[in-house]
């Protein structure tokens, strides 16, 4: 299975290796101040972000993007798999959750930094804000479309309560709870840059927003690269943890394919 990962890894990582090697080859003679040679901004990269900025921003961003979407995880989930299971609370939640979905978690900046100021609490809220969603609402429907035949099962052996949860319901749903986790972690990376923008003196949004500001331009771009090895590398650590905990649904679904 490792094998395997690490071959599509190769896959993946080979049309970037090769559009980051025609941009080196077609960029190396610009003399645009806004957009330099790819090679000055690898220069800049190196004696950035392999150096002390690492520490200073990319490892403070990493911890409030953490807090933040593992909340959105236990919330989304906690809340998720009761609506999921009781139709009368779904009815009444649907129209609040509706609701409180359509608010741009971005609009809530302003309020939360009036009432939270410009500390981690405010950034780690607003991607709480904004990660739960997918996660909440991925778990309602896949506890909603449990098997009916295995609901039966369970009720004619009389398992109930913690037993069911645990052995039902959340294996059941998880397919598409993992699903709801993964966009919960894209709208979390976006989040977590918005809010240092606005209001921070770390993080990878407010080391580009300020090379931006004082018109160091390869700088700026070097902080862009960060950002998508950032997302990146966390899109490699989720694929790792997708395959152990759904490792029992892709062999089921290799089995049936073979069949």
């Amino acid at each position: 299975m490792m094998s395997s990962l690490l071959r599509k890894v190769g896959v993946e990582l080979a049309l970037p290796a090769i559009l980051l090697a025609l941009l080196y080859v077609l960029s190396a003679s610009s003399t645009n101040f806004y957009f330099p040679p790819l090679a000055a901004v690898l220069e800049k990269f190196n004696g950035l972000w392999l150096g002390p900025r690492f520490a200073a921003d990319v490892i403070p961003s990493f911890q409030r993007l953490m807090a933040g979407y593992v909340l959105a995880c236990l919330a989304g989930i906690a809340l998720g798999v009761p609506i999921g299971i009781y139709r009368p609370l779904r009815r009444a939640a649907e129209p609040v959750l509706e609701f409180f979905r359509a608010v741009p978690p971005v609009a809530m900046i302003p309020l939360l930094i009036v009432s939270m100021g410009f500390g981690d609490a405010m950034k780690i809220t607003i991607i709480v804000a904004g990660a739960i969603w997918p996660i909440l609402l991925n778990t309602v429907e896949g506890v909603k479309a449990a098997d009916s035949v295995l609901d039966e099962t369970c009720r004619t052996y009389q398992i109930k309560g913690i037993s069911r949860l645990r052995h039902f319901i959340i294996p059941s749903a998880m397919p598409q709870i993992v699903v709801g986790m993964r966009l919960g972690l894209s709208i979390g990376i976006v989040l977590m840059v918005i809010s240092e923008m606005f209001a921070a003196m770390d993080g990878l949004g407010s080391a580009i927003i300020y090379f931006q500001r004082s018109y160091e331009i390869p700088q700026m771009w070097s902080g862009v690269l960060m950002l998508g090895l950032f997302g990146f590398a966390l899109s490699m650590v989720f694929r790792l943890f997708e395959r152990r905990v759904l490792g029992w649904y892709y062999g089921m679904r290799d089995l049936e394919k073979r069949s």
